[in-house]
C-alpha cells in the first residue's frame, strides 16, 4: 500500500504520476475488470446466435466503449459529465439477464438491432433523470435490492452451469436427432410422402455434452479460482478468476478443444465502427425494460460514488453525483451505438483503491485509454472468443454464484424477526422470478408485445418487490446513511 501524502493543499485524487508508474498503475486496474468486461458480450453474443467473428466484435467493441466512458467518467467532460474520481467502467450484470431474455426472443442480427436500440434508447433517457436517482431510492431499500440482486444470480447460474455440460441446444445439445432416422424423413419428403416441415425429435445421448474433458476443465478453472482466492495475496487474489480462465484455457488448448483459426485470420488493428449490425429498432417494451435496468443500475452506481468519495475524501455533492450518473446514461448510449451494452463503476475497481492507497484518478484515465487500445486490436477479441464455453462455465459459477451471494448479504441486514412483512416481499418477488426459468411457456397465451417484459424473472421480481415493499412498509424518505448502503449492492458485478 502507498504511503499518503498528508501535506496541507495535497488532494491525492488530483495527484500527477510520472507515466511509466502511471501506466503500470492503470495496466493493474485493467486486469482486475478485465473478466468481467469480457464475460457480458459472450454471454450475450451467443444469447444472441451470432457468429464468432461477430462475438468477437462484440468484445472488442466493448472493450473499446469502456475505455471512453471511463475516461469521461474520470477525467470529466464538462461540468455535466463526470465524477472526476478513479472509477473504472464497465458493463452492469444486471443487465445481462435482460438482454440474454431478448436475445433468446430475438435472436439473429434483427435481435441485435432490437437490443441495441433498445440500449441506446434507455441511455439517453436514463442522462435526463439522473438527478432525480437520489430521491427514488427510498423505493429500493435493502429488502428489494437484495432480493433484486438475490434473483439475478440465480437466474444465471443456469448460464453457467450449460456453459460446463453443453448448451441445450447446438452440437453440445443433451440429445442429437438420429442421422439414420433423418435420413429416412429426407427421403420420405422427397417422394412427397412426408410434409415438408416435419422434423425429428432428438433422441440419441450427445457424446459431447457433459464429457470428461468438459468436465475436467470446468472443475479445473473453478477449482484454480479457488485456490487463488485462498492462498493468494493482494493483486494476484483480486485477479483470480482472470487467472483461473487463463490456466483453463491454456488446459483446453493442451486437450485440442481450442481452434486458432480465427485469431490468426484476425487483423491486428481494426477500427470500432457504430451501428455494425445495421439501424436499431426502438421497441417501446424493450427499452421499458432497459430503463428499469438502468434505474438499478444508478442505484448501484450511488452507493459506489458515496464509497469511493469517503476512500478519496471528497464530500460527495447532488452536483457531482448527477455528473456521475449522467455518465452512466452517456455512456449506456454510447454503448448502444457502437453495439454493446450498459455501464456502471466497476467495485472491484473501486476496492483496488482502498487497496493500493492510489487515489490519482489520472490511474483510472490511463487505465480508460488502454482499453481503448485493447479494443482496436481484434486479435485480443477473437483470442476471447476462441475459448470453449466450458472454460467460462468454472468462472461462471463463481461470477453468477458471487451475485447471488451478494443478494443474499444484503438481506442479511434487513429486520425479518421485528417486520414479517419482509418475509412476504421476499417470497413472493423470488417466487415470480422463478416463473419464466422453471415455465418458460407460461406466456404463450399472453399478448406477444408483453413477452419480452414478463419473460425476464429479474423484472417481474424488480416489480414485486418494489410494489409489495411500497405496500407493507410505506416509502419512508432515505437518510444518508441508509442511501451510503446502496455500496454493497455495487458488489454483485
Amino acid at each position: 500500500m502507498q504511503a499518503i501524502d498528508t501535506s496541507p493543499g495535497f488532494d491525492p485524487v488530483e495527484e500527477r504520476i510520472a507515466a511509466p508508474r502511471l501506466l503500470a498503475l492503470g495496466f493493474q486496474h485493467v486486469l482486475v475488470m478485465y473478466a468481467g468486461a469480457i464475460a457480458v458480450p459472450l454471454i450475450v453474443g451467443r444469447a444472441l446466435q451470432l457468429s464468432p467473428q461477430d462475438v468477437a466484435f462484440l468484445i472488442s467493441a466493448d472493450l473499446f466503449v469502456c475505455g471512453i466512458v471511463t475516461i469521461i467518467q474520470s477525467f470529466g467532460a464538462t461540468q455535466w459529465f463526470g465524477i472526476k474520481l478513479p472509477v473504472m467502467m464497465g458493463v452492469t450484470f444486471a443487465a445481462v439477464g435482460p438482454m440474454v431474455a431478448i436475445a433468446s426472443a430475438n435472436p439473429g442480427q434483427e435481435g441485435a438491432r432490437m437490443m441495441f436500440g433498445a440500449i441506446m434508447a434507455a441511455g439517453l433517457i436514463s442522462i435526463f433523470f439522473a438527478p432525480l436517482v437520489s430521491r427514488l431510492l427510498r423505493f429500493f431499500p435493502s429488502v428489494v435490492t437484495g432480493t433484486v440482486i438475490l434473483v439475478i444470480g440465480v437466474s444465471l447460474m443456469p448460464v453457467g452451469i450449460n456453459w460446463i455440460f453443453g448448451l441445450p441446444v447446438g452440437p453440445t445439445a443433451p440429445k442429437l436427432v438420429d442421422p439414420a432416422a433423418q435420413a429416412w424423413l429426407d427421403g420420405a419428403i422427397a417422394a412427397g410422402g412426408v410434409p415438408e416441415g416435419v422434423k425429428l425429435m432428438p433422441t440419441l445421448a450427445n457424446p459431447e455434452y457433459a464429457s470428461l474433458p468438459r468436465i475436467l476443465i470446468g472443475i479445473t478453472v473453478l477449482a484454480a479460482i479457488l485456490l487463488i482466492a485462498r492462498y493468494a495475496k493482494g493483486f494476484v487474489a483480486n485477479i483470480a478468476v482472470l487467472l483461473g480462465i487463463v490456466i483453463g484455457g491454456l488446459l483446453a488448448a493442451t486437450l485440442g478443444m481450442m481452434h486458432f483459426d480465427g485469431i490468426a485470420e484476425a487483423a491486428w488493428f481494426a477500427p470500432i465502427k457504430p451501428l455494425h449490425f445495421g439501424m436499431p429498432i426502438f421497441d417501446p417494451v424493450m427499452i421499458l425494460t432497459m430503463l428499469l435496468v438502468m434505474f438499478v443500475t444508478m442505484i448501484e452506481s450511488t452507493g459506489m460514488f458515496l464509497a469511493l468519495s469517503d476512500i478519496c475524501g471528497r464530500r460527495m455533492t447532488p452536483k457531482a453525483l448527477s455528473a456521475g450518473l449522467r455518465v452512466d446514461g452517456l455512456g449506456t448510449a454510447i454503448g448502444g451505438l457502437f453495439n454493446t451494452f450498459p455501464y456502471t463503476s466497476f467495485s472491484q475497481n473501486v476496492g483496488l483503491v482502498g487497496v493500493t492507497g492510489v487515489r490519482s484518478r489520472f490511474v483510472c484515465v490511463a487505465g480508460g485509454a488502454i482499453m481503448i487500445v485493447l479494443g482496436l486490436i481484434p486479435k485480443m477479441g477473437a483470442l476471447v472468443e476462441s475459448l470453449p464455453t466450458t472454460v467460462l462455465g468454472g468462472a461462471g459459477l463463481v461470477m453468477f454464484g458471487m451475485v447471488a451471494a451478494t443478494g443474499i448479504r444484503i438481506l442479511s441486514t434487513v429486520d425479518f424477526k421485528g417486520n414479517k412483512h419482509n418475509l412476504f416481499i421476499v417470497a413472493v418477488s423470488l417466487g415470480l422470478g422463478m416463473v419464466p426459468m422453471i415455465a418458460p411457456d407460461f406466456n404463450q397465451w399472453l399478448p406477444h408485445s408483453l413477452h419480452t417484459l414478463i419473460h425476464s424473472g429479474i423484472l417481474l421480481a424488480a416489480l414485486a418487490a418494489v410494489g409489495l415493499n411500497w405496500f407493507f412498509n410505506g416509502a419512508p424518505h432515505a437518510s444518508d446513511e441508509e442511501i451510503a448502503a446502496a455500496a454493497h449492492a455495487a458488489e454483485a458485478h
